[in-house]
């Protein structure tokens, strides 16, 4: 799926730091285009609803997070380093878009439930396709979760040691010992 046009893409920009900074009740269609600065009519141009939006957002965060996964198969230093490096939040895009995603979630929107298992599915079949035992394949992502949930919990998200880091990729050295 090609990257969404500028104009679509500055309005799931401003759709994502609305539900990251104000939550999904403020997350109006007025308020999208407000801060997208666009008329409404621009907006309901590219989203004609606020289910049209979701749907925009689901795809942009599931693209992204394809793009993540191929360069995920493709690492260097492997894809379970790959995984516990990158689960580190860092504000990027991806980060944005899945933070944005799961506050859909959390008010039981079923389309952003289905994109973060699509998401989680994705980047578990690299590490299983790059590691010889599944159950080791869930433990790299689970520790990976839990740097990001970490991370968040904290509220210091740009702030996790480099050694924490480093120290967690021994571990998975040490698991993965041989798989890949």
């Amino acid at each position: 799926m090609p990257p969404p046009p500028a104009a679509r893409t500055k309005l799931l920009d401003a759709f994502v730091t609305i539900l990251l900074e104000q939550g999904e009740r403020a997350a109006t269609l007025d308020a999208v285009a407000a801060a997208a600065g666009v008329s409404k009519g621009g907006l309901l141009y590219h989203f004609p609803s606020k289910a049209a939006l979701v749907e925009g957002l689901a795809e942009y965060v599931e693209h992204l997070a394809a793009e993540d996964a191929e360069l995920m198969r493709t690492a260097p230093e492997g894809p379970a380093a790959y995984y516990i490096h990158t689960s580190v939040y860092a504000d990027t895009p991806i980060d944005r878009a899945i933070v944005a995603t799961t506050r859909l979630s959390q008010v039981a929107n079923e389309r952003a439930r289905q994109a973060l298992h699509r998401i989680r599915q994705g980047w578990l079949d690299v590490l299983t396709d790059a590691l010889t035992d599944p159950a080791v394949a869930r433990a790299v992502m689970l520790i990976g979760d839990g740097l990001y949930y970490g991370a968040a919990m904290s509220g210091e998200t740009n702030k996790t040691a480099p050694e924490d880091v480093d120290e967690l990729l021994e571990v998975v050295r040490r698991m993965t010992d041989g798989q890949g």
